[in-house]
């Protein structure tokens, strides 16, 4: 009896070692997992995705252990969807001029502590709830091969001109950028084009809706319907035109006149994993973030350190700031005017 206690003691012993010999793996797994867990990324697909993962999540996911799992195109109807029902399934959302202006006003966005980023290396400061993530360039795509010199709009003057450059078009499925592109077709001047005459766009986006082919969601879509022959000339931005150069389907794209927009980052109120989506947000304006993804895309990073480490190659796809045919996008009326607008151009599009 005695030998079989003196048994059971040593096992105990021996399991109670093997129990304090793991602990320290214990506790490091636990701290792992405690620096861990995950966010959802709503964002846009394809070439950018791609580019987004490799320069921004990956890294993150490697410093902090956060897994981030990604969602294809944003949209602000899904969002007023979930804050206004309280069951929120979106941490971050990348929203362009309109969308992240709009998102502000009607009050769908985290408050963002300025403590999250290096204010003095923003070149755009960070609002309230949402930080200026990089700016793009929004304008007119061909494919060289089909339309040579003189064959193709350069201007949106000419993108609505279907006699003297006939074939299918696209536009996004929104009204910002596409209003715009209307008026400066109708001939206002940049300069005067806000507040939009929105009364006038719906008039001259009337000439131009039978030869519209698709109305794009999908931003990948605006350059896969031109390499597909699909459409013949498309609405969509500088970076997706880049990305098609080292494939065997590249495409042109015309800076005579551009629309510039700010892209932003917006943590959504009520996100499930609020305080890891700070931290993304707040990595992804980093300059060693921004460097390598404004590289890979050719657009404007909103990090004034990341802008200096560019290559030229990547500096000739930015749009010239100087050219006054350029608009660059007012996210204030749109904030007062893009659900209002919104509404009435999606019945627009089905009549």
């Amino acid at each position: 009896m005695q030998l079989n206690e003196r048994k059971i003691s040593r096992r105990g012993l021996i399991s109670a070692a093997s129990v304090l010999l793991a602990a320290p793996y214990i506790i490091r797994a636990d701290r792992a997992f405690a620096q861990g867990g995950e966010i959802s990324f709503v964002t846009w697909g394809g070439a950018y995705k791609e580019a987004v993962q490799k320069a921004v999540i990956e890294p993150f996911t490697a410093e902090t252990g956060i897994k981030v799992n990604v969602i294809d195109t944003p949209d602000l109807a899904k969002v007023k969807a979930q804050v206004t029902s309280g069951n929120v399934d979106w941490d971050v959302f990348d929203a362009p001029s309109a969308l992240g202006a709009s998102g502000s006003k009607e009050g769908y966005w985290e408050p963002l502590d300025p403590a999250l980023f290096d204010a003095d290396d923003l070149a755009l400061p960070a609002d309230r709830d949402r930080v200026p993530f990089y700016t793009f360039a929004g304008g007119i795509a061909w494919d060289p091969a089909k339309f040579p010199e003189g064959k193709h709009p350069t201007t949106f003057a000419e993108y609505f001109d279907y006699k003297k450059f006939p074939g299918r078009r696209t536009f996004r499925d929104r009204p910002s950028e596409t209003l715009e592109a209307a008026l400066l077709a109708d001939g206002v001047s940049p300069s005067e084009l806000y507040p939009l005459d929105v009364d006038r766009a719906f008039k001259k986006l009337d000439t131009i809706k039978p030869y519209v082919a698709s109305w794009v969601a999908a931003t990948p879509q605006t350059v896969t319907l031109l390499q597909t022959g699909e459409v013949d000339f498309s609405y969509t931005y500088s970076a997706r035109v880049k990305a098609t150069q080292a494939s065997d389907k590249t495409l042109s794209f015309s800076f005579a006149e551009a629309l510039i927009g700010t892209e932003y980052l917006a943590v959504v109120k009520g996100a499930p994993h609020k305080e890891n989506a700070f931290k993304f947000v707040s990595y992804a304006l980093r300059p060693e973030a921004q460097a390598p993804l404004m590289e890979q895309l050719g657009y404007n990073p909103n990090s004034k350190k990341s802008l200096r480490m560019l290559s030229d190659s990547a500096r000739k796809w930015l749009p010239d700031s100087n050219n006054p045919r350029n608009v660059i996008l007012n996210d204030n009326w749109w904030a007062d005017n893009f659900e209002t607008i919104s509404r009435r151009f999606k019945e627009w599009i089905l009549t």
